[in-house]
């Protein structure tokens, strides 16, 4: 039976970070029709977010499960089989999470498969081919512009694969409203990123230029929007932590480091400062004055050759002059940043979207998930993608006791010592 012949569409949302279930949660609702609260997932993992992180994304009133990669194809099969099947799934995931969750999908032989829909969360700026395969094999990939829908064909068309999934849409968290600077209100963001810049040095620089800005300019809040606090994982792991490298350089009170949900501090923001964020295209949406550094250089593995062309490129130097960058209209149209691409357009970027799931939803039978990469294209590569997530659904599900979660949060906690503490000293051992 169609699920359009139903009169309310089930949708789950499996994502594997903070960031990933806030993408997920709202795109489900933006390509669906109706008032859709999605059913969450959450895997289980090293970025497996907290209940903190979850809800500062605001993006679902319950709480997703957690669960691992077999327990959240069981509560599909399961659901099939209680009659409530799920006939739309997000995938918020990893390249290869999402080809390993393809995977598993085809192998349970449900007697309707439902539509799966997966993309990106920002700006795509390493591994477009090795993550654009990975997710292939999806009903609809979602591209946030027209220029990354146009990068996402070409790779498929490239190795001779379908392009017919890649569908034009937007990052589905952009809004709030429009920039209103207000007399007296003087305030500076710089949202942090977990790995971008990487190293020591550079972070500490950042941070030093943060506050000899802060000294230069009294009478400006300078807040430093952080990501996740101490203890906490994000979708990137983050070895120097700012919390940390800030304790020894006495900031001045204008500085301040912050939490919270980006859009809520954006309200009260009148120049973002950052790297390469995802957090420059939710600014520019709303006409706030962006800036992307350029002191730890324009490079493809920071992420902010993205903006080259954009006109927001600068640096510290210049920000302590005063001088604010202008952006390009031509760039941010191209972006899918709906302040560049005419009014209202914002409205409609997720219609073929929609379009796209309904029709896919009103056929009769869905074909099987083919992906490009197969035994026959990847033998050397695809077993082991598969073997790293173990998704066998046969195995009996491991009892929940409350040990269990002890050990398990005591292992959460030895990998982020280990990230942060002692792969560091490593590293350094090893410079020796």
């Amino acid at each position: 039976m169609p699920a359009s012949s139903r009169e309310t569409v089930r949708i789950a949302v499996l994502a594997d970070s903070d960031t990933r279930w806030k993408w997920g949660a709202l795109t489900a609702r933006r390509i669906t029709a109706g008032d859709v609260e999605p059913t969450g997932f959450v895997l289980r993992g090293r970025a497996t977010p907290t209940a903190r992180q979850l809800a500062e994304t605001g993006a679902a009133a319950a709480a997703p499960r957690e669960v691992t990669g077999a327990e959240f194809l069981r509560a599909v099969r399961d659901a099939e089989a209680g009659g409530e099947r799920y006939d739309v799934i997000v995938l918020a995931l990893v390249g290869g999470t999402v080809r390993a969750v393809l995977q598993g999908l085809a192998d349970l032989g449900l007697d309707r498969r439902p539509v799966i829909v997966t993309g990106y969360v920002g700006v795509v700026y390493e591994k477009l081919a090795d993550g654009l395969l990975l997710r292939h094999g999806a009903d609809v990939v979602l591209a946030n512009s027209r220029h990354d829908a146009d990068r996402f064909r070409a790779v498929y068309e490239g190795v001779g694969a379908g392009a017919e999934s890649v569908v034009e849409a937007a990052l589905p968290f952009l809004g709030g409203a429009p920039y209103r600077p207000e007399p007296g209100r003087d305030t500076l963001v710089f949202a942090a990123q977990p790995s971008v810049p990487t190293t020591r040095a550079e972070r500490a620089y950042v941070l030093e230029r943060l506050v000899r800005h802060a000294r230069l300019h009294p009478g400006r809040e300078v807040l430093l929007k952080l990501r996740s606090k101490p203890g906490e994982h994000t979708t990137h792991l983050e070895e120097h932590p700012y919390q940390k490298l800030v304790r020894g350089l006495e900031p001045p009170a204008n500085l301040r480091l912050v939490y919270g949900h980006m859009g809520e501090v954006l309200d009260r923001t009148d120049l973002l400062v950052t790297v390469s964020s995802t957090a420059a295209l939710e600014s520019l949406h709303r006409r706030i004055p962006t800036a992307v550094l350029t002191d730890c250089g324009v490079r493809e593995a920071h992420g902010n050759h993205h903006f080259l062309g954009s006109g927001l490129l600068t640096s510290f130097d210049r920000l302590d002059r005063g001088e604010v960058p202008v952006p390009d209209e031509a760039w941010l149209a191209r972006q899918g940043v709906a302040a560049g691409a005419g009014e209202g357009s914002y409205d409609a970027a997720f219609d073929a979207a929609r379009a796209r799931v309904a029709a896919l939803l009103a056929e009769p039978a869905l074909p099987p998930i083919a992906p490009y990469y197969t035994a026959e294209t990847a033998g050397g590569y695809l077993p082991g993608i598969l073997a790293r997530h173990r998704l066998d659904v046969t195995a009996p599900p491991a009892r929940d006791s409350g040990l269990r979660r002890i050990v398990r949060e005591a292992a959460r906690g030895a990998y982020r010592h280990g990230v942060q503490r002692v792969a560091p000293v490593v590293r350094r051992l090893g410079e020796l």
